[in-house]
């Protein structure tokens, strides 16, 4: 993630949510139709204003879906939020790849503070994500690319250095509180070639 953003406004029509963002990012660098990953979540800027010192202010559209399937469907003003931009090919890749399109929310079950700024998390994720889990595997938790410590049964850790922890929103989860995970889309790649190559294989 490359900054964080705060929430300013909900409104509700019908079934779609608009929440207003208000982010450190330059107003001329965030086109019309932009794509930006909040929380995790792929978003598109619908307009976009200059705000504060040299900030920008814009408004993105929940669907029934998103607002179903991630956290910012409970999100309230004054949330913060992880924010990326899209990456752009001369760009590095100082993580693993992220989509923005969250595969289902998974809960905060503990947080350890090992001492000189780190942390240590464990997340339970929907049953059906475990197997996309692997120990020292990549996963993204609100935006933010991370590694596998520990793998359990129903569970894993990230282990998070104090850059992590302070420059993003994950310092203020605590247990029992929710967030967006998306799996690595290489585990979900190999995982449905496996599925074919079964069925090739039980129908000869």
């Amino acid at each position: 993630m490359s900054a964080i953003g705060e929430v300013r406004a909900i409104s509700q029509d019908a079934g779609v949510r608009r929440l207003r963002i208000e982010a450190p990012y330059p107003a001329a660098d965030i086109a019309l139709g932009a794509s930006i990953a909040h929380a995790g979540v792929c978003l598109t800027v619908l307009d976009i204003e200059a705000s504060g010192a040299g900030g920008a202010a814009w408004s993105v559209d929940l669907a029934p879906e998103t607002q179903q399937r991630t956290t910012l469907g409970a999100a309230l003003i004054g949330d913060r939020l992880n924010l990326e931009r899209s990456l752009r090919a001369a760009d590095e890749l100082g993580g693993h790849l992220v989509s923005g399109h969250i595969d289902g929310m998974g809960e905060v079950t503990a947080l350890h503070d090992e001492g000189g700024g780190a942390f240590r998390l464990r997340l339970r994720p929907p049953v059906e994500l475990m197997r996309f889990i692997a120990f020292k595997g990549s996963i993204a938790v609100d935006g933010v690319s991370l590694t596998i410590a520990a793998l359990y049964e129903e569970h894993f850790d990230i282990a998070m250095i104090p850059h992590t922890w302070s420059a993003t929103t994950l310092s203020a989860l605590a247990p029992g509180r929710r967030v967006n995970l998306e799996v690595d889309v290489i585990a979900r790649y190999v995982d449905r070639w496996m599925q074919e190559r079964t069925l090739r294989g039980a129908h000869g």
